[in-house]
């Protein structure tokens, strides 16, 4: 892997962290707060036909299909400028991540004409049928079903903490087409319109009256069989690279990059960063960052050299969220109450941190994937 970013990937750097700064102002000082709900729709697609415009939504993907034949690197700098202002993409990072690319491998040339233009174009909404009520992150243990019909799938099932159902248009749905078969290969992926009569969405608000999730019921739901993705009963090969790459799509070390940055900056203000203790500190948090960081890239590297997924994105997220909450305790720790204010970039970041070893699959659950896939450690 070369270590030294290349001319191009650093000019591009320069273009998205420009537009970030031209739209974010002041967000290295003050946290910026998105609101994903149907009524700030016009905002994320202002922002994705801003990037559209300059060429850096889909640079990464084929020509053919709206992009520049870039690299994947390109791809991951996107998403690393994204995430230092909390990613206000919203739905559309998952679309040009990794439900995107998963259609372009797996999908018919239907599929592809009639969903790629529209990602590349910042146009398309999408949300990802996933989780159910007892099944997270044992997700092959999922039970929403797909009964063929002719020449069509009637759903039966329920999904939940379904992130940017109020955006959404499309969804990325797991479905067990086998009940029969053993639970990893029982399962087909379905791309459902949620406009479908029989969909119902209801919304699951949080503490502070927020609703980023939401719970989808699904009943006698028709999907015609063309929008299967994929051969039935093969979704989970396909699921499981799409979670590799959003396993690192997600770049958790850059925010935590530019947090400790903040922090270096307080404790310089504060006269506390002569202490040895806090130096020693900080030193340990940007160590767990950029080991992090580079085990993410090791990930990328993988794909920009086009290697199958490998079990390399376990290790990835799990030094990931690691680093990200040393670096939220170290904020708390080091600043006190402001370290959870919410009032600084530094403040905004411990509760985020709360949730980050679930969203995606559990930590605890990843420590089992690196055990059994990674170590070859015997199961008791």
């Amino acid at each position: 892997m070369e270590f030294a970013w290349t001319e191009e990937e650093t000019a591009y750097r320069e273009q998205v962290r420009t537009l970030v700064d031209d739209r974010y102002p002041g967000w290295r000082d003050k946290p910026v707060h998105h609101s994903f709900a149907r009524s700030e729709r016009n905002q994320v697609t202002e922002l994705t036909h801003e990037l559209r415009d300059r060429k850096l939504l889909t640079a990464h993907w084929p020509a053919e299909y709206g992009g520049a034949d870039q690299s994947a690197w390109m791809h991951i700098i996107l998403g690393e400028e994204m995430w230092s202002v909390g990613e206000p993409r919203g739905p559309q990072y998952m679309s040009v991540n990794w439900i995107g690319p998963a259609i372009m491998a797996n999908g018919t040339e239907e599929q592809k004409q009639e969903h790629l233009g529209r990602i590349s174009d910042g146009e398309a909404f999408w949300c990802q049928g996933f989780s159910e009520p007892d099944s997270g992150s044992d997700l092959a243990s999922l039970k929403c079903r797909a009964v063929p019909d002719g020449d069509e799938y009637i759903v039966n099932g329920q999904k939940i903490w379904t992130s940017h159902t109020q955006l959404a248009e499309w969804c990325f749905l797991l479905v067990r087409t086998d009940p029969d078969a053993e639970p990893h290969k029982g399962i087909s992926v379905l791309l459902v319109s949620m406009d479908t009569p029989g969909i119902e969405v209801r919304s699951i608000a949080n503490v502070a009256g927020e609703s980023s999730f939401a719970e989808v019921f699904f009943t006698d739901v028709r999907v015609p069989a063309a929008n299967r993705l994929g051969p039935e009963n093969g979704g989970w090969d396909i699921v499981r690279a799409a979670l590799t790459y959003e396993r690192v799509g997600a770049p958790r070390w850059h925010r935590g990059s530019v947090v400790l940055d903040a922090l270096v900056v307080w404790a310089k203000e504060h006269d506390r960063f002569d202490d040895p203790i806090v130096q020693s500190r900080l030193g340990e948090a940007k160590a767990a960052i950029e080991a992090a960081r580079m085990l993410a890239y090791r990930v990328v590297d993988e794909r920009a050299h086009k290697v199958p997924p490998s079990p390399n994105a376990y290790v990835a997220r799990v030094s990931m969220v690691r680093a990200e909450k040393q670096v939220a305790e170290l904020a708390l720790w080091l600043m006190g109450e402001q370290g959870i204010d919410g009032e600084s970039l530094a403040g905004h970041t411990f509760y985020p941190t709360l949730t980050a070893g679930v969203a995606g699959g559990t930590y605890e659950v990843q420590l089992n994937l690196v055990a059994g896939l990674v170590l070859q450690l015997p199961r008791r």
